[in-house]
């Protein structure tokens, strides 16, 4: 099993706190951030930030589908990180200022993928599929925060 990852990053036209509190709110903000491939979005536990439970499907492919049950923690300022219960990927949002009222948004998920010719073209094609999902979340993050 080779780990795989994936990493998107936007420069957002908002303060650091302000971007950090959307990511943050999993009960208001984060679910309209999310785009068509995730359903069932579901906070069991919490609601914000670190001690949060949060219920998803991610359609990634039309026949890769994952169950996500996410525990949220933040180990350091600017920093979630969303551990899924069902797997082992694990998505990591870095906040970090990047010049007045602007932002540098970093996710980056990592995960154990499949041995043999599938973990070969899931190291291939998974990073540029996720890629492309956060990619749309991030253009409502900066759409939610931005000015």
């Amino acid at each position: 099993m080779a780990q795989v990852e994936a990493t998107t990053e936007r420069i957002v036209e908002a303060a650091p706190e302000a971007v950090f509190e959307a990511l943050a709110d999993y009960s208001g903000t984060r679910p309209k951030l999310l785009t068509e491939q995730f359903s069932e979005y579901e906070v069991r536990e919490g609601g914000s930030g670190a001690g949060t439970l949060v219920h998803w499907r991610l359609q990634a492919t039309s026949k890769r589908v994952r169950d996500c049950l996410l525990d949220v923690s933040e180990p350091s300022p600017g920093q979630l990180v969303e551990s899924d219960r069902n797997s082992s990927m694990v998505t990591t949002w870095t906040v970090t200022p990047a010049g007045e009222g602007r932002s540098k948004v970093v996710v980056s998920s990592v995960w154990n993928g499949a041995g043999g010719i599938g973990g070969f073209f899931e190291k291939t094609f998974a990073p540029k599929g996720l890629g492309r999902i956060y990619d749309g979340v991030l253009d409502r993050l900066a759409a939610e925060t931005g000015r």
